[in-house]
């Protein structure tokens, strides 16, 4: 087992864009990928820094109680409360209370280094989120960044 699936686990794809995901993409969670000794198909996985990358997504763009019929009430982000909003400097303060207390709740992130949050240049209604932290047992800050829209997607 490598270093970096010993930290961080391994986990099957669930996320196309683990740079810049903002939907879960429901219906089509899955990826495959073809084994090069076998030529199979087989899902595809996620290990090391991208496993704890599609982590947090995953809690960023999970509403929170969404799981709690399966035991997990507290597991999601607040996020989805700002829908509707403006993008102005309250909303940004809102979404980065949000995101730090995702990032408390996750086992495998040691340190936040900076939470980010700021209106996108082109879309007045997106906000571009940039996080920095240490992730557990490493040195070597992780960067992620994701957008979020105020209003619903079609």
């Amino acid at each position: 087992m490598a270093i970096d699936e010993e930290r961080w686990g391994v986990d099957l794809r669930l996320l196309g864009d683990l740079e810049r995901q903002n939907d879960r993409q429901r219906g089509s969670d899955l990826f495959t990928t073809r084994r090069p000794e076998t030529g199979q198909f087989d899902l595809e996985t996620v290990t090391g820094g991208d496993n704890l990358k599609q982590s947090l997504l995953l809690r960023f763009l999970t509403p929170q109680g969404e799981l709690a019929l399966l035991g997990h009430p507290t597991y999601g982000s607040r996020l989805y409360e700002l829908l509707g909003e403006l993008n102005i400097e309250r909303t940004h303060n809102r979404a980065k209370m949000f995101v730090l207390q995702v990032l408390a709740d996750e086992p495998r992130v040691k340190q936040v280094l900076s939470v980010t949050v700021t209106q996108n240049r082109a879309d007045r209604t997106q906000m571009d989120v940039d996080i920095w932290l240490t992730p557990i047992d490493s040195d070597t800050p992780l960067n992620l960044v994701f957008p979020f829209f105020l209003e619903r997607s079609a």
